[in-house]
């Protein structure tokens, strides 16, 4: 260990030595002193939580001394990456499959065998009226369904509730694998737009499913029958732009995360010990959670708007235009 290191480890010993006899001391004040004095008494909570804080930051700050003595990990913003995943050494057909691709598999893996092992060993029959778990799990399914059905319909929402659901399963198990240090499967285009392909899929085969295919070329047109040869294909080319719409919003998103994440570490270096496991929770979780949801919505508002006819959309605009006279 350097002398500067040296020198860092003590001075943190001195900061964390002196914080923590003030907190004591402070704490011991609190206890004597009365209700009455409440400015006297906001001060030294003050002084206290001051204290405290001290006695963190020094702890970290010896932490992130030691983590770069042992590791040599100093502090910098070198980072590399690309839109898709690199290639592993698994080779299937010929190919060389990406990482993303073989996360991808371990992650339908994993949640095939959970789904075996709760069907057959922990809900070997599901009771009538639900406790516990399978209680927790009918409100999950419930909730996704209805939130299909209110989207798109009662029918279609039915049919779509089960792929949405397992949608949302797989979005948050790819977050979850950058907290075990691997790249999210969703940080890779070639993921997210097949993805979004599926979507494109689903929204014409439930309007042409719902409409027919005149009715369905007819709803593209629009209301007004003489803009139709010019609506049709600009709707064409619409459609035609969900899926890379879907795909770069979910990647982009995905991606800075990852990015904010690696440059977080890069600028801290050794002195990256804790904060990185808080922000990861935001970044590796909840932000996660917010994209799966928003990709799920618009999933079904593009489904849905593939089911209106010329009736409906006709309506929706009177009403749209009724709403914004008032």
């Amino acid at each position: 260990m350097s002398t500067a290191e040296l020198i860092k480890i003590g001075i943190s010993i001195v900061v964390f030595a002196l914080c923590f006899a003030g907190n004591i001391h402070f704490k011991g004040l609190l206890k004597n002193i009365g209700d009455t004095d409440t400015k006297k008494l906001k001060s030294l909570k003050k002084r206290k939580t001051l204290c405290f804080v001290g006695v963190i930051i020094s702890i970290w700050f010896a932490i992130g001394v030691f983590v770069t003595w042992f590791s040599g990990r100093k502090s910098g913003m070198h980072i590399e990456f690309s839109m898709f995943g690199e290639r592993t050494g698994i080779e299937v057909l010929g190919m060389k499959l990406s990482e993303t691709t073989v996360i991808t598999m371990a992650i339908v893996l994993i949640v095939a065998v959970l789904c075996v092992v709760f069907r057959l060993f922990i809900f070997p029959k599901f009771k009538e009226e639900p406790e516990g778990l399978q209680n927790v799990l009918e409100l999950c399914v419930e909730a996704v369904e209805d939130f299909c059905k209110k989207n798109v319909g009662e029918k279609a929402g039915v049919s779509l509730a089960p792929y949405m659901f397992s949608l949302a399963i797989y979005l948050i198990m790819c977050a979850s694998t950058e907290l075990l240090g691997l790249r999210a499967p969703t940080s890779d285009l070639v993921v997210t737009f097949s993805m979004g392909l599926i979507t494109f899929i689903l929204l014409n085969y439930f309007g042409f499913k719902k409409l027919g295919f005149a009715g369905r070329f007819k709803s593209m047109g629009g209301s007004m029958a003489a803009m139709r040869p010019i609506m049709i294909p600009l709707k064409i080319v619409s459609d035609i732009a969900v899926p890379i719409s879907l795909a770069c919003r979910l990647f982009g998103n995905m991606l800075g995360g990852m990015i904010v994440m690696e440059l977080l570490k890069g600028a801290l270096g050794g002195y990256a010990a804790g904060i990185p496991g808080i922000a990861g929770l935001y970044f590796n979780l909840f932000h996660p959670l917010i994209q799966a949801y928003i990709f799920i919505t618009l999933s079904l508002t593009f489904i849905e708007e593939a089911m209106e006819g010329p009736e409906k959309q006709s309506k929706k605009a009177k009403k749209q235009s009724a709403k914004a006279e008032n």
